[in-house]
């Protein structure tokens, strides 16, 4: 529960060394670089665009290898192979690898023009299958496309719109032109859009028959139909043979290269460890262009954690030739915020940081946060076997994968909790997949329904048969996490130097919400309706209203406390006051608990009743067949549901009322300088 306190560093090496150092220190991960820093007269920075455009470029040209591969021989993956995160190197194995970096490089050269060859080839297929297409009305047509007649003859090829007939097309010739007895018309083959035809005449008509053609909505056989070879022209058979050739003999091609692509399949593993080689000198290279250097010096600042720095100090100077200097940040200075916290309470740092990290005097609340966000979520989910699942599930993966990265880790971390708060919740309220207990007994062994329901009891009580019992408890927590944030509050002011702030913004308002709520508790008709067997005596009532106007009293002239004149204040005072009304809207939030948590009870009953009456109404085999469908789907649904609906609704309370009462947050994560790599980590131990 605390913030790891921080410590300035700064470096002054040799300029010779500030790859090496860079390198080392990425490693590290300990270390957030400050690149912010300003140029000075004797210090600048240098220009590093052109070596990160090359970086780039062999990362976007080995990652278009990678998917080649991945298309053409794909990888058989485990459904949970994306658990088992990045491969762990020494630093000597690193450098055993990196000697293959040329070679690498030169097979995913291999690969990509393998593959731009692929993809020109099948690129081509649609024009090919446009042209045959093209030709294919005129596969009887024994001339070349492009043949214009002899030296008396004038010939047109192509095709008139629709289908036509002989008697038609020389009755239209006729209407258009007085010579077309001097016309032959050979119809090469027609279909309902078009008809591909050749006209021959005269060359002494060539020009009128052309005018009259235009006007018949002729049109010549476009150009890619025509094909030639050796500069002579093809008959469209012969053409389309040779087209069927070469699309043959660029498919065989096509397999070829997908052989030899798929031939690189064993080279992966190399190819991703160089792409993080690449991928890290880009970070560095991006780190070295914002660091002040001269010709000979290199100077470092930046942040390492308290905990870190001594044993990076040693490891520095014993490494390297340089002056290496920790010293604790300024009061004003923007110091990067990292968390500290237990087994326990790590899991939920993803929960806090999703809201803000904490801003300066602000204690890390992930430990408070950890605890009701484990019992909150077990009360709305509520069932012992669904944390039963939950938490095996989770413990199972954590077991297996060890080397999954850290965020997934700690989630499923955060869930385990979770399902353990669940599983222990449900047998509290007696919630076991339900009633299915009681539901088997009466379907198939026909027990008693009263006798059923005594086979799982509650450890507590049923909250279906007392929902006003567990509101009124749910309202307890509730008070109880309003009044945590409130000494969360208390206790950040006294550590600032503020106890005056502390009372005036905590103790007075525990006065004022604790007299009210246990003058509540002293009045019958409240302690009716929240289904209590007591109520307090008048001594408490009078002791409680002493306090709770003790403390309004305080609110009323402090809360505008900032403020000289006294008008002003007190009408700050009353209207800081009126904020008891959000306490009670707070309070009636916590009652998403019992409606999450009944939700979870009623639905799973519901199916649990569905699968009895349908089960007990058939034969006894057939009858588990079917009540066991339906209770796995009911029950996967059910749980899928909940569960997500009691994750979001712990955050809000979390989010909402919780970090409300104390939590401003607008802290700046600490960020180090680290290996930024996606398939490989490199780990060297100092």
């Amino acid at each position: 529960m605390a913030v790891m306190p921080m410590k300035r560093m700064t470096i002054i090496a040799m300029r010779r060394d500030r790859k090496q150092l860079l390198e080392f220190l990425q490693r590290q991960g300990t270390a957030e670089i400050d690149t912010d820093t300003e140029e000075d007269g004797r210090y600048k920075k240098i220009d590093v665009s052109a070596q990160k455009q090359i970086f780039e470029k062999n990362i976007h040209s080995m990652e278009d290898a990678l998917e080649v591969l991945e298309r053409f021989d794909p990888q058989k993956k485990g459904l949970l192979s994306s658990l088992e995160g990045r491969k762990t190197l020494t630093v000597e194995e690193f450098g055993r690898a990196l000697t293959k970096r040329d070679e690498v490089l030169e097979t995913v050269s291999c690969i990509n023009s393998l593959y731009r060859e692929y993809a020109q080839s099948l690129a081509a297929v649609p024009k090919a299958q446009m042209d045959k297409e093209a030709l294919y009305p005129w596969k009887d047509f024994d001339l070349p496309l492009d043949f214009t007649g002899t030296r008396l003859t004038t010939s047109f090829i192509g095709t008139l719109t629709g289908r036509t007939n002989l008697e038609e097309i020389y009755v239209c010739l006729g209407e258009l032109c007085d010579f077309s007895d001097q016309v032959d018309v050979r119809i090469i083959s027609a279909d309902d859009t078009s008809t591909a035809v050749m006209f021959t005449t005269l060359r002494t008509h060539e020009r009128e028959l052309s005018e009259v053609l235009h006007r018949m909505n002729f049109t010549k056989a476009p150009s890619q139909s025509r094909a030639v070879e050796d500069g002579v022209s093809l008959a469209p058979a012969k053409a389309i043979e040779r087209i069927d050739a070469q699309m043959q003999r660029a498919s065989a091609r096509r397999q070829q290269l997908v052989s030899e692509i798929k031939g690189y399949g064993d080279r992966r593993d190399d190819i991703r460890l160089i792409i993080d080689y690449f991928r890290m000198r880009s970070d560095k290279y991006d780190v070295i262009g914002k660091l002040n250097q001269s010709d000979h010096v290199v100077i470092i600042h930046g942040y390492v954690p308290e905990a870190d720095y001594s044993k990076l100090s040693r490891a520095l100077e014993a490494r390297f030739d340089l002056a290496c200097e920790f010293a604790d940040p300024a009061p004003d200075e923007d110091v990067p915020v990292k968390l500290r916290n237990n087994a326990f309470a790590s899991p939920v740092e993803g929960v806090v940081k999703s809201y803000s990290l904490p801003g300066k005097g602000e204690i890390d609340p992930s430990m408070p946060v950890s605890l009701f966000y484990y019992i909150f979520f077990g009360l709305m989910l509520s069932d012992a076997a669904y944390g039963i699942i939950i938490a095996t599930v989770c413990g199972v993966l954590l077991k297996k994968f060890k080397n999954m990265e850290e965020g997934m880790k700690r989630t499923f971390q955060m869930f385990f909790y979770c399902g353990i708060a669940t599983t222990v919740v449900g047998f509290i309220f007696g919630s076991f997949f339900g009633d299915v207990v009681s539901s088997v007994a009466q379907t198939f062994f026909n027990v008693p329904k009263d006798a059923a329901a005594r086979l799982l009891p509650p450890i507590w009580f049923n909250p279906l048969d007392d929902p006003i019992k567990m509101l009124t408890f749910c309202f307890a927590v509730g008070l109880i996490h309003l009044f945590t944030g409130l000494g969360i509050l208390m206790y950040q002011d006294i550590k600032n130097g503020k106890p005056r702030d502390a009372v005036y913004d905590g103790l007075f308002w525990y006065m004022f919400v604790g007299g009210c709520v246990v003058l509540l508790l002293c009045l019958p008709m409240i302690t009716g309706m929240l289904g209590l067997t007591f109520t307090l005596g008048a001594g408490v009532k009078k002791i409680s209203s002493i306090v709770a106007i003790i403390g309004f009293t305080g609110i009323v002239l402090f809360a505008g406390r900032d403020s000289k004149n006294w008008g002003k204040r007190l009408a700050k005072g009353l209207y800081g006051a009126y904020g008891i009304t959000s306490y009670l809207s707070d309070v009636l939030s916590y009652s998403r608990l019992l409606a999450l948590g009944l939700a979870t009870s009623v639905i799973s009953s519901v199916f649990n009743t569905m699968a009895g009456m349908v089960g007990g109404a058939m034969p006894l085999v057939a009858g588990v067949i079917m009540y066991a469908l339906i209770f796995v789907i009911g029950h996967i649904l059910n749980l899928a549901i909940n569960a997500l609906g009691a994750y979001v609704h712990t955050n809000r309370l979390q989010y909402v009322e919780f970090f409300g009462k104390f939590y401003n947050g607008g802290g700046r994560e600490f960020t180090p300088f680290e290996e930024k790599t996606k398939y490989y980590k490199v780990k060297e131990e100092i």
